[in-house]
């Protein structure tokens, strides 16, 4: 089976797949330009390979060609690698030689790319089970708090992941899904999943809200996919309220706080939808029904999934979960708890069956015997005018273990008097032992390749 296949089955007329500024194609173009790639793809690595099933690195920008080039490295056999551009020469080098790829594919477009091929041994001793998978697509985990895990996605799971999760999403080909995140990190569900139910994707530049907004009055949006960020960059639009139209308006990729989902209200009169996108297991969690009251939960489970709380850790389960870590390999049945995948976020949940995220395990700072998240404690810090960014970290005490302390990109060199007032603002609205002992100012938080915290 070919999930690549399984949508051309589906759609392949005249019908918008892709729309951007720089091109849009039919279903029908884009099986074309998919076909017509995937033999070139084929000629040039003179298959049959003697891998059985060789893995493609993809470095390309944001746009229709992403998605042309992408699905031809599936359509031919081949599993795909995502190498996101904002990776630095060493991570991009790290990420290569883990997945031992047998070549990269580096385009400008679709039409100007060209393939470097690859040796590398030290994917001998588990090439075995890796072909024992139909595997579609490997992506690294956030590795926020530790080393990031290669998460291999067969195509049956990924078609039982995309199924699942638009029980929820409802997803069809009335959609236009406006689509602003970086491909690289949610390509594999997110374009999938519109494509396979014929929906049209609206590709917009990630940080021009005229050209969203443009984008969405000129071809009538009813969903979109975003970040926070990106909605905060919306409510600055002076005609944002053509966004009164849309049925969904999900937000994901990091933490949605009360003062975005407010702002954004204010202004459309529209919530926003938090839902959790976890890359193990898919799209678990959308607050489909409490956004109005609750727009910080990341809501209840999707018909097909279930979760539960042990020991205060989020544990996840139902269709589409994973099927193996790669290196080391670790197939998921050893890391699931009897079926259950844990997924090393701390949460609470209230009355109404919201979920709610307070942190990571390996990330909380244990204060006295006292737990102090330090998610609630930046978002505290972000709500002052002049902090662009916090982190929070853990700093070893004599007497408490750890206390919190944090540091800021700040729009002011005050930074004295920025200092007392930050403190002042956590002590007037968090518990005295979550208020950091110290204020640092910094110029660079430390990220991830996915956009997240670095929290070592």
């Amino acid at each position: 089976m070919n999930i690549v296949d399984l949508i051309f089955e589906r759609h392949h007329g005249p019908e918008m797949a892709v729309i951007s500024p720089c091109g849009s194609l039919s279903y029908a173009d884009l099986q074309a330009r998919v076909s017509q790639t995937e033999k070139t793809l084929q000629r040039l690595l003179n298959w049959p390979s003697p891998a059985k099933q060789p893995r493609i690195g993809l470095d390309a920008p944001n746009g229709p060609d992403y998605i042309v080039l992408a699905l031809a490295i599936l359509k031919s056999g081949a599993c795909f690698v995502p190498i996101a551009s904002e990776l630095t020469l060493h991570e991009q080098q790290e990420l290569i030689e883990r997945t031992s790829v047998h070549a990269i594919l580096r385009a400008k477009n679709a039409d100007d790319w060209h393939l470097e091929l690859m040796q590398f041994s030290n994917f001998t001793e588990i090439s075995e089970a890796f072909d024992s998978l139909n595997s579609a697509f490997i992506r690294f985990s956030s590795g926020t708090t530790a080393r990031s895990k290669g998460v291999v996605i067969s195509h049956e799971t990924l078609l039982a992941r995309i199924s699942a999760a638009n029980e929820a999403l409802c997803i069809s080909p009335v959609d236009r899904v406006l689509w602003v995140l970086p491909m690289a990190h949610h390509f594999a569900v997110s374009i999938i999943l519109y494509l396979y139910h014929g929906a049209t994707t609206l590709l917009a530049p990630s940080a021009d809200p005229a050209m969203m907004l443009c984008l969405m009055r000129k071809h009538r949006a009813t969903v979109i996919y975003g970040s926070p960020y990106h909605y905060t960059l919306l409510a600055s639009q002076p005609d944002i309220a053509a966004m009164q139209k849309l049925r969904l308006v999900v937000s994901t990729a990091f933490a949605l706080n009360q003062e975005v989902a407010d702002l954004f209200h204010s202004k459309t009169g529209v919530h926003i939808t938090q839902a959790l996108g976890v890359i193990e297991v898919g799209l678990p969690l959308i607050n489909l029904e409490h956004a109005a009251t609750h727009p910080t939960s990341v809501g209840k489970p999707t018909p097909s999934f279930e979760a539960k709380l042990d020991n205060g850790e989020l544990l996840l389960r139902g269709p589409g979960l994973f099927d193996a870590y790669l290196s080391p390999w670790q197939s998921s049945e050893t890391v699931l708890r009897e079926g259950w995948f844990p997924t090393g976020d701390i949460a609470e949940v209230n009355e109404n069956g919201c979920f709610f995220l307070k942190g990571r395990s390996q990330s909380v700072i244990n204060v006295g015997g006292m737990k102090c998240f330090p998610e609630e404690v930046e978002s505290v810090l972000t709500t002052h005018p002049m902090v662009k960014s916090a982190r929070v970290l853990a700093r070893p005490h004599p007497v408490l273990g750890h206390v919190p302390v944090a540091e800021l990109i700040t729009q002011n060199k005050m930074e004295d008097t920025l200092a007392k007032q930050l403190k002042k603002l956590c002590q007037q609205r968090l518990s005295a032992y979550k208020v950091p002992l110290v204020f640092s100012f910094v110029t660079q938080i430390p990220m991830t390749a996915s956009g997240k915290m670095k929290r070592y």
